[in-house]
């Protein structure tokens, strides 16, 4: 439920951002005619993301074992995939997220209508699918209970509610500071999806070493108990690890916590440069 909680709070803040951006240039602009046309894209954004997770979901129910486990597989490392870019995505255009809305809808409301709708359905819609995706294979590695629906719709639930109060001005957030932390913890969640996805290419004979464990703590830690419920649902940790798992977990948080933890280059203005004395010195 918490894993599943932080990607709704994470994914559902930032598609709320951005309609509250859209709906905020909008009434400082005296444009209030185009909302209806904004929130029209917004309710096609939010249908083809639910539609997207039935579809998901049905298309599974109606494979073979092996199937499932290797659309599960591919499934999981697409939506890791997609997390980690849009973990840096964030992290590097937060501050030029709201000037570039608005350029965007500024463009759009001088097309038409449709452009308009067009340009806020794409807008959200990005969001949407990243979490349709993220969250069905979230879903899958945490098992079949309604845990992660419950966490996933109060974390998207919370993130609706602090849009509307940053809207109004009730709360100061720092944004930079949120995503910084919330995307700290989602190279974790991330790491364990990952890790699930490999474990069911070798459960569908896609990938080699099922039977060859890195380790094996299921007597210390029962898959049953409320200490495993909780890793497994928070960092997908499984007592029962293959070496294959083990080495993908270790290497994706290696690799993208360090990448993530690096101090971003800023641009530095120079100087002009010096003119020539008659001399040849600078």
């Amino acid at each position: 439920m918490l894993g599943n909680a932080l990607i709704g709070l994470r994914e559902g803040l930032e598609a709320s951002l951005v309609v509250s951006i859209l709906v905020a240039f909008l009434v400082k602009t005296d444009r209030r005619a185009e909302l209806p046309r904004v929130w029209i894209g917004v309710g096609v954004a939010v249908a083809v993301s639910v539609g997207v997770t039935l579809a998901l979901t049905l298309t599974q129910q109606a494979l073979t074992f092996e199937a499932q486990e290797a659309l599960g597989g591919s499934l999981s490392i697409i939506a890791v995939g997609f997390v980690t870019w849009m973990i840096f995505w964030m992290r590097r255009n937060a501050r030029t997220l709201s000037s570039d809305l608005r350029g965007r809808l500024d463009d759009a409301i001088r097309l038409g209508p449709v452009a308009v709708v067009a340009m806020a359905a794409l807008a959200v819609g990005r969001e949407g699918l990243e979490t349709a995706v993220f969250f069905f294979a979230a879903a899958q590695a945490a098992g079949q209970t309604a845990q992660p629906l419950i966490g996933f719709l109060l974390g998207i639930a919370v993130a609706v509610l602090l849009a509307y109060l940053l809207y109004r001005g009730a709360v100061r957030i720092n944004l930079g500071r949120f995503f910084t932390v919330t995307g700290f913890f989602l190279i974790f969640v991330a790491a364990g999806i990952l890790a699930y996805g490999v474990h069911d290419l070798q459960e569908a004979g896609i990938l080699p070493g099922l039977t060859t464990l890195a380790f094996d703590v299921s007597a210390s830690i029962p898959p049953d108990s409320w200490y495993g419920t909780l890793l497994k649902g928070v960092l997908n940790f499984s007592p029962r690890t293959t070496v294959l798992e083990a080495v993908v977990w270790v290497g994706y948080v290696a690799v993208v916590l360090t990448l993530f933890l690096r101090p971003q280059r800023r641009t530095v203005a120079t100087a002009p440069a010096a003119t020539p004395t008659t001399s040849g010195t600078v």
